[in-house]
């Protein structure tokens, strides 16, 4: 494994970061296809092994039980500084008011949750997991400076928004000399480049560390087009972010396969090599629930392709809606 700085901080952390919004009870929140505790356990294990020390979760995600089984994971399998823990706040977490977002009320109160379900004293990134339009970004970015400065959090990030929107709240925290964020956890994949028009470069500008989520297109960029998975029938989101520009988005995972098949390599490794090169990615975040899904993304960290081939993986491509705010 290798590790780079998360952006513009001294923490150092693995070029991939373990996803671990899989690993939950299937039958709490939204996503029927996690695996429950003991079907995750191996996961963290083997990504531990393979040098990986950076790990995302969230609050909501199966309802605040990917975070327990990730919390009980690293009190067997590691001591506590060895591991770099992020989980992120926003969410609906109860019904009725003042049940999710990220008012002032909202993230002392989850910030704490998190920690409880952690098993944890700090957070090493606590993360916006979107951008709040009900509550003033001012009231967020005093109260997550107030959790860093408290110790609960080391450092903050935030997660998919516009480009401007992010700009604004760096300059605010700024301005007040409150934590600015360090990370931004954005959509981004040979299926959906958008983020390369704006974001990067400013993320660039501000050293920033970009930890993209789903490197792989939920699965897309990893098998034939019209081949399904059991995720793909059932994950609703999924199905909004690629339902359009179908005939371009086929061309690309054909190309994946064309360089895979001549390299010899799963295409999977192709599609994580390309989003590694990228100069201002630090970690792109790589769910997990079958044991060749880490050894590919591991032995994606060393794979460089050709200037001819990142050519023919973007050749393809065509502007695409904004997708991935929601």
């Amino acid at each position: 494994m290798k590790y780079t700085k998360l952006g513009g901080t001294g923490l150092d952390v693995s070029r991939i970061c373990l996803g671990c919004m899989s690993y939950g009870i299937p039958e709490r929140g939204n996503h029927p296809w996690t695996l429950p505790e003991e079907e995750s356990r191996p996961f963290i294990r083997q990504a531990l092994e393979a040098g990986i020390n950076f790990f995302d979760t969230a609050n909501v995600y199966s309802d605040g039980t990917s975070e327990e089984i990730v919390g009980r994971a690293f009190k067997d399998f590691a001591t506590r500084d060895e591991v770099v823990i992020a989980t992120k706040v926003h969410g609906r977490m109860r019904p009725g008011p003042n049940g999710g977002g990220l008012s002032r009320r909202a993230i002392m109160s989850e910030v704490d949750a998190s920690l409880r379900r952690l098993g944890t004293d700090y957070i090493d990134l606590y993360q916006i997991h979107r951008w709040d339009y009900t509550t003033p970004i001012e009231e967020t970015l005093e109260a997550l400076h107030d959790i860093v400065k408290a110790g609960k959090a080391r450092y903050i990030g935030a997660s998919s928004m516009y480009a401007w929107q992010f700009a604004q709240a760096l300059a605010i925290a700024e301005r007040h000399g409150w934590t600015k964020f360090v990370t931004m956890q954005n959509y981004l994949n040979l299926l959906y480049r958008e983020e390369e028009r704006e974001m990067l470069p400013l993320c660039k500008q501000e050293h920033i560390g970009v930890i993209p989520w789903s490197p792989l297109a939920r699965g897309r960029l990893t098998r034939d087009w019209d081949e399904a998975s059991a995720r793909s029938e059932t994950d609703e989101f999924g199905k909004s972010l690629y339902a359009k520009a179908g005939d371009a988005d086929r061309r690309v995972v054909d190309a994946v396969r064309t360089i895979a098949e001549s390299r010899g390599v799963p295409r999977a490794q192709v599609a994580l090599a390309w989003l590694l090169g990228k100069s201002a990615i630090t970690s792109p975040i790589v769910g997990a629930t079958k044991p060749h899904h880490l050894a590919d993304a591991v032995a994606a960290v060393d794979l460089e392709l050709t200037y001819a081939e990142v050519e023919a993986l973007e050749a393809p491509y065509v502007p695409h809606a904004v997708a991935g705010f929601a």
